[in-house]
């Protein structure tokens, strides 16, 4: 569709829309769809550019690909589709946006990591990338993204004729869109993996700096990077939880200076827009987030700055309406356009110094490029080694053996190890033996185990010798101080069989220190202040907040899974207790399988006659046959369910409620999860309203109206509150005390004890909230007959005696 908007403050807001007539030769009927399927469009060089994001079908048969729409006729409608690149990818991660180049001259494609790689004319990330970790490795125990490997999501720069692809950075999820700043740095939002939520593994949504050759470290299962890794480059700014889509950068915004130069983040999930102010620190950015605009519900999917200097941003997916909208600024502050031009800063125009040699073998680039390696800044580091690993391995290989400076030691072997051969092995392992470990800062320490880590696992176990050298050096430094040292040290020993790395592991494993107790400690936006934007996908993050697993014992107790030496009965006893512990938290979806997943690891080495007795003791009798649950006592429903409706009402109960079934209505009032939040007769939580009574003032019919659209109407008792603060950030919270000074507000439904306290001084407006705590869907697991027995048994009050009972058996 192509619109035609009405000017800012024009009376008429309704805009035109003009269906566009793709006719590519002789004519077809208006409902034959030419072009569609779009996750990106671009306008540029005379033409339409076109992400198709579909799997084919009778309806629309071209498949997913970047497409080129032309007019060659010149009457203003397009009548000629190219296929410029084939994408084999399809679906929520499949392949996504284009982005003009900041010089004009060439576009940027972006696709997340169910997409694969095509193959490329030219890889600035050098084409070695392997998963690249010792953690003993666990698939996502229901299957999601198995298949996927390494580079997983990509960005790719190609000519306006699509002819030339050259990959630009990997290793991310699931980025949906990319956009540049002033100076001509890209920035991207990528997701998170909501199953992952409370493991040590789980990566917060998050803003990263995206430059030439930059690898963001995804890997499938629990096989995902720390960004403290020299070999992947860490986040600007880790928001939290939420569901990535639309990036824009301010530039031609009529707003005030500072949004003008605001990268602009789009948070579909819990309907936010983050402004996220940058500066410059070194060769990259640090920067903090502003909630720019939110709504609940704001189901946010796209945006960008119109030439009218308006934002339009549009809502929608997963069958939701689409809505468009304007945000324009009213205000006394200037919007004039900003023409203080930041100026690059000297780690900056060094590091793209050292990309210009990330094309391929460069005269020069080694003598250049080597002394950046022990540059204290990461980006500058990274693009050094990246530079070293596009020329010949001849001309670099033996600088890496001779090296003395142990911090550009560590960078030379993890490039050595990404593009040598088992031959290079013993020699990389005994230059690093020959480094006093303990003298180095804490983050040249990490990357100088990392070198171990990937000369190890690229190229397996060494000589027995060797292999008894390499545990004598790291053994003793086994515990450090932090989580991220002695995951690298724990699970380095556990590969190479270290008869004391049992015995260490299961001692931190019984400790309460840890820095990484709470992996969302480090996200701008805090978990809890998500949870009542978006009912449907908060309460699983309330559950999660009142009884997280500590992340750092999650990691302790997989990466001894596999080890064979060490252990004792005493140990073996301790160790299968802690699984049975471990049952009794509650993280992300995942939780429960990847727990289970290696404690069968840990049984496949216990002695035949134990089998079973570690098996129960590790908490067997817990688990479905599936191992990714624990097993629920409720009788779940028969179904088949269905997507109830509102229209759906007056048939159901056409008939009435007579001769219900009692058991089931009430095995149903807990399969739905009614009883999580509210009390049936004493039975139940007091989150919502006691429902004992519910059928003394409600009829069945308006019972279930208020179960399919819960947010209908919404009781002033259990209402949330948003409080909008003066540093622009909002507060979603139910009102439990209020002070002098402040409100006293809970966030967490399961955990309503757990408050916060909102300075009065701070808070500029409040409003309730339009969304109700009881998230919709909550029947849909039912069939007709299961839905009556739970209407009849809240219209009944949960009593067997009721007349609604009597009355079936007349």
């Amino acid at each position: 569709y192509r619109m035609e908007i009405p000017a800012i403050g024009s009376d008429e807001l309704k805009p035109k829309i003009e269906k566009l007539k793709i006719q590519t030769g002789e004519a077809v009927a208006d409902s034959v769809i030419q072009m569609g399927y779009a996750q990106g469009l671009l306008y540029a060089f005379n033409s339409l550019y076109v992400m198709v994001n579909h799997r084919g079908n009778d309806e629309f048969e071209k498949t997913s690909g970047l497409y080129r729409l032309q007019d060659t006729d010149n009457d203003d409608q397009y009548d000629k589709i190219s296929l410029l690149k084939s994408l084999n990818g399809a679906g929520e991660h499949g392949p996504h946006s284009i982005v003009l180049s900041p010089d004009g001259e060439s576009l940027y494609v972006i696709a997340g990591n169910h997409t694969d790689l095509p193959e490329m004319d030219a890889y600035r990330l050098p084409k070695v990338w392997q998963n690249d970790n010792l953690f003993p490795e666990v698939k996502d125990p229901r299957g999601h993204a198995n298949d996927r490997g390494a580079p997983a999501g990509w960005i790719a720069n190609i000519d306006p004729e699509g002819k030339r692809w050259e990959l630009v950075s990997a290793g991310f999820r699931n980025p949906f869109d990319l956009d540049f700043n002033d100076q001509g740095d890209m920035f991207v939002y990528d997701s998170d993996m909501e199953w992952d939520l409370g493991m040590p593994w789980y990566r917060p949504t998050r803003i990263c700096h995206v430059t030439s050759g930059s690898e963001f470290g995804w890997r499938t299962g629990n096989g995902k990077w720390s960004p403290a890794y020299p070999d992947n480059l860490p986040p600007v700014l880790n928001i939290g939880q939420g569901s990535p889509t639309n990036v824009v950068f301010g530039r031609g915004a009529k707003f005030p200076v500072r949004y003008q130069k605001s990268i602009y983040a789009f948070d579909w999930s819990f309907g936010i827009i983050y402004a996220i102010h940058l500066q410059p620190n070194g060769s990259t950015y640090e920067g903090d987030r502003e909630e720019f605009l939110s709504g609940i519900p704001l189901p946010l999917t796209d945006g960008v700055i119109g030439p009218d200097g308006a934002m339009y941003f549009m809502t929608g997916g997963r069958r939701l309406d689409s809505d468009l909208y304007r945000v324009h600024y009213v205000g006394d502050e200037s919007v004039a356009a900003a023409t203080d031009k930041t100026e690059l800063t000297e780690g900056n125009k060094i590091r793209r110094e050292l990309e210009t040699y990330h094309s391929g073998p460069k005269q020069g680039a080694v003598d250049f490029a080597w002394p950046y390696l022990n540059n204290e800044d990461r980006f500058i580091q990274y693009a050094a080694r990246v530079a070293i690993e596009h020329q010949p391995l001849s001309e670099w290989q033996n600088k890496v053996y001779t090296e003395k400076d142990p911090v550009t030691l560590a960078q030379g072997v993890i490039a050595l190890a990404r593009h040598g051969s088992k031959s290079h092995q013993s020699k990389m392992l005994n230059a690093l033996l020959a480094v006093d470990l303990k003298a180095l800062s804490p983050q040249n320490q990490v990357d100088m185990l990392r070198a171990f880590e990937l000369t190890l696992s690229r190229f397996g176990v060494p000589s027995a010798g060797l292999q008894s050298k390499v545990i004598d050096y790291l053994s003793p430094l086994y515990p450090a101080k932090t989580d991220v040292m002695n995951q690298l040290l724990s699970k380095t020993l556990a590969f190479l069989n270290d008869p004391t790395v049992v015995s260490k592991t299961l001692a931190l494993l019984e400790s309460k220190e840890g820095e990484n107790t709470d992996v969302m400690a480090n996200s701008a936006t805090e978990a809890s202040d998500l949870i009542l934007r978006n009912p449907q996908y908060g309460m699983d993050i309330a559950l999660t907040l009142k009884n997280m697993p500590p992340a750092q014992h999650t990691y302790y107790g997989m990466v001894i899974a596999d080890v064979e030496k060490g252990w004792t009965p005493a140990l073996r006893e301790k160790y299968f207790n802690w699984f049975k512990k471990a049952f009794t938290f509650k993280a992300g979806r995942s939780y429960i399988g990847f727990i289970d997943k290696a404690r069968k690891k840990a049984l496949t080495h216990v002695p035949k006659d134990k089998f079973d007795y570690y098996d129960k003791l590790s908490g067997a009798d817990l688990l479905t046959s599936s191992g990714n649950a624990l097993v629920s006592n409720a009788v779940q429903p028969k179904g088949p369910g269905k997507r109830w409706q509102v229209e759906d009402i007056e048939p159901l109960l056409a008939d009435g409620l007579e001769g219900r079934d009692f058991e089931n209505g009430k095995n149903m009032f807990v399969a739905t999860t009614c009883i999580t939040c509210h009390s049936m007769r004493g039975e139940g939580a007091n989150i919502g309203p006691d429902l004992t009574q519910l059928g003394t003032r409600f009829s069945p019919e308006d019972m279930l109206m208020a179960i399919i659209e819960p947010n209908d109407v919404i009781s002033d008792q259990y209402n949330s509150i948003v409080y909008t603060l003066k540093d622009g950030k909002s507060v979603v919270g139910r009102l439990m005390n209020e002070t002098e000074d402040s409100y006293v507000v809970s966030q967490n439904p399961y955990a309503p004890d757990l408050t916060r306290e909102i300075p009065k001084d701070q808070v500029t407006g409040t409003k309730h909230s339009s969304i109700s705590w009881m998230p919709p869907g909550t029947v849909n697991r039912l069939n007709a007959e299961e839905l009556k027995d739970l209407l009849a048994y809240l219209a009944a009050g949960g009593d067997p005696d009721s007349p609604i009972y009597k009355a079936a058996t007349n």
